[in-house]
């Protein structure tokens, strides 16, 4: 399993930056073959030893090293779960000390739900929305009041746990204008979600988009706003109004790339 593909922002994840290259004191390693000093520098480090083992130790395990990797609960989840590839009783209580950490494990290790860990999972809006959506697999009311503080996990959860509206945490999805307008393309087609229209439109692009595809047609209140942005004009224009939209042409020709493709959807506008 590929935990980056799981994740929304993967590059946040710890060894995503590293994930295909050898760290420098492992090439300092295969250089000078200086097997057992190296070694003991590595092992002083939770996360070293774990990308080591990870390098060196695949599938078998580097006991030597594992007290202390099982001290940092990142290191200790990756380990069991890129190094020995099983379970890790032993390393568990650290490991369910951090939200993040217990959902991986949980996740690409047990694969199953993890209970002890669950309060502290649940913690973490994004660990537990995710946990959620990957290993429960099914509502998780006790953890939704702490889910429904991010907009972008809140709408995750809603999208992709509750498949329907969650009333509830409408109010915080629709302070972020581009979550907003994924909700509303969601659960609003066609009919619009008014409640969140003050916010959708103060993003150029999310309000071309919510005419589009949401409203479905013309937005008077929201055209002093997109027009601000070259390209949400030039679509809204071309898609929305489908016709030369002369009061937004000043900004339209601000970029060369939108300005002749607006010309070219529409010969008569002003040149």
């Amino acid at each position: 399993m590929n935990i980056y593909n799981l994740h929304s922002n993967p590059e946040t994840l710890a060894g995503y930056d590293q994930r295909g290259a050898v760290p420098a004191v492992l090439e300092e390693l295969i250089k000078t073959k200086q097997k057992p000093a190296i070694e003991q520098k590595i092992m002083k480090d939770p996360w070293s030893a774990a990308r080591y083992a990870q390098r060196f130790f695949k599938g078998v395990g580097w006991p030597e090293a594992e007290p202390i990797i099982m001290t940092d609960p990142n290191s200790a989840w990756y380990y069991a779960g890129f190094v020995i590839n099983d379970e890790w009783p032993a390393a568990e209580p650290i490991i369910m000390q951090d939200a993040k950490s217990a959902y991986y494990y949980a996740l690409t290790v047990l694969r199953r739900r993890w209970e002890k860990a669950e309060p502290v999972i649940m913690t973490d809006p994004e660990s537990a929305s995710y946990y959620a959506i990957h290993v429960i697999k099914d509502e998780w009311a006790e953890a939704e009041p702490i889910i429904m503080t991010d907009p972008e996990f809140a709408l995750a959860y809603a999208k992709d746990v509750l498949k329907r509206r969650w009333e509830k945490a409408e109010p915080v999805i629709m302070t972020d204008p581009k979550l907003a307008f994924d909700y509303a393309e969601e659960f609003f087609k066609g009919v619009g979600w008014p409640a969140a229209e003050k916010y959708i439109m103060k993003d150029p692009e999310s309000a071309y988009r919510y005419a589009t595809k949401v409203s479905e047609g013309p937005w008077p209140a929201a055209e002093q706003y997109i027009m601000k942005d070259s390209y949400s004009a030039y679509m809204y224009a071309r898609y929305v109004l489908k016709k030369p939209w002369p009061e937004a042409e000043k900004y339209i020709i601000k970029d060369a790339r939108w300005w002749n493709n607006y010309t070219e959807e529409f010969p008569d506008a002003e040149r």
